[in-house]
């Protein structure tokens, strides 16, 4: 056999022997990894019904006006860089695009298309081409090229037919992976959101745990994701009480609004607990609790500022009054001192009386000495009295020492 012959040899192919390989493509969109791998089981799946020893695919991005060569096999050529001002170029690639249907090129329309442009061809040109339209939903994503500089009989009119069949397929499949891998990088980013953030996030299907980011592990005191997986969450409440409280506060709001806000306290790995915040969203009101997203925020330090607002507030309430109180009796105090010094000095040898009026002195000192303790107060504390009730406990909530 003479290498001419060998050379015009075109791979043996049969309806069935075609639809096998459109399925070996729609396969290889579920099962490859990335576009790159998809490209290349299209390559090999088509050099067993046609000769693809020179073949590209090319994509077009309409907006900036260029194209792409993401796979590229060639005898002759290095793929291109991506080509900007694609349309203002002349080649056989942008032939088919522009006109939205299959084409065959010969080595004298290479060159004629060239000359007409006054430009030179891309590439090494060869003996004959054929490319397809890359078409999805009335758009063009590109083309699909097979190509041979040995012969021109090298293909035929049939082979470009079935090149274009297959291309709708092509176009499809690379559609899909396409969408795969954007939503697969979405995903991927949401899911580094949802990571970094400073609160606890959860997925939860009727009540059970699906997923967490690692704040929420880490906010229960866990080790692991794997802690919370599949696990009810019952587990971060102190008890069935809490659990089944909590359940219909948020059934209710959830089917009501489609969202929840509660604060409850919630139990960590070492049994101790915590107040948080907790908000729910569904997706379905109709099923509230089919699936919910639900952040968990710790707030213990804002329940300690608020502690510490409120007890603040609550001495500055008790200095006030103490700071009348002092102010109203220290006056008929004074008085009372006074005129007990007086009598003490104009009475005669100690009696019964000078008894009664050092009496009076001495518990207006002690007066006084309340009033002082009063003006002194620096905290908050109570103590226990008679009748179930609480008094401030002016003597220990004091900085006034005793003379």
């Amino acid at each position: 056999m003479g290498k001419n012959q060998s050379e015009n040899i075109r791979k043996k192919r049969d309806p069935g022997k075609t639809i096998e390989v459109l399925f070996k493509i729609s396969e290889a969109v579920t099962n490859t990894r990335n576009l790159d791998e998809l490209y290349k089981v299209i390559h090999e799946s088509l050099d067993e019904i046609l000769n693809v020893d020179n073949f590209y695919i090319a994509l077009h991005n309409e907006e900036n006006d260029s194209i792409s060569f993401p796979y590229h096999v060639d005898e002759k050529d290095e793929a291109m860089e991506e080509l900007f001002n694609f349309s203002e170029i002349p080649s056989s690639t942008g032939m088919v695009i522009q006109n939205r249907r299959p084409m065959i090129f010969y080595e004298q329309d290479i060159l004629r298309l060239a000359s007409q442009l006054k430009q030179n061809a891309i590439g090494t040109v060869c003996k004959i081409w054929l490319g397809a339209p890359l078409i999805i939903n009335n758009r063009v994503k590109g083309a699909i090229v097979i190509q041979s500089y040995k012969s021109a009989s090298a293909y035929e009119k049939k082979d470009l037919d079935l090149l274009n069949s297959i291309s709708q397929h092509i176009a499809l499949a690379i559609e899909r992976k396409e969408s795969d891998e954007k939503l697969t990088e979405q995903r991927r980013i949401l899911e580094k959101i949802l990571e970094s953030s400073p609160v606890g996030i959860a997925l939860i299907q009727n009540r059970n745990f699906k997923w967490v980011n690692n704040e929420m592990v880490k906010m229960f005191g866990y080790q692991s994701k794997l802690d919370f997986e599949n696990k009810s969450t019952r587990m971060i409440y102190s008890d069935i009480d809490d659990y089944d409280l909590a359940g219909k506060k948020i059934y209710q709001s959830l089917a009501t609004t489609g969202t929840a806000d509660y604060e409850m306290d919630l139990l960590k790995k070492d049994d101790t607990l915590f107040p948080a915040n907790i908000r729910l969203n569904c997706g379905d009101i109709k099923n509230p609790m089919a699936w919910t997203i639900v952040t968990f925020t710790d707030i213990s330090q804002r329940k300690a500022a608020e502690k510490e607002t409120y007890e603040r507030e609550r001495l500055q309430g008790v200095l006030e009054m103490a700071g009348a109180v002092c102010h109203e009796i220290n006056q008929p105090l004074q008085a009372i001192l006074g005129y007990s010094e007086l009598l003490l000095l104009g009475s005669g040898p100690e009696n019964t009386e000078d008894h009664n009026i050092n009496s009076i002195k001495s518990q207006a000192t002690r007066l006084g000495k309340i009033t002082r303790k009063l003006s002194s107060i620096t905290h908050y504390r109570t103590l226990d009295y008679p009748g179930n009730t609480k008094i401030v406990d002016i003597w220990s909530a004091s900085t006034e020492t005793e003379h």
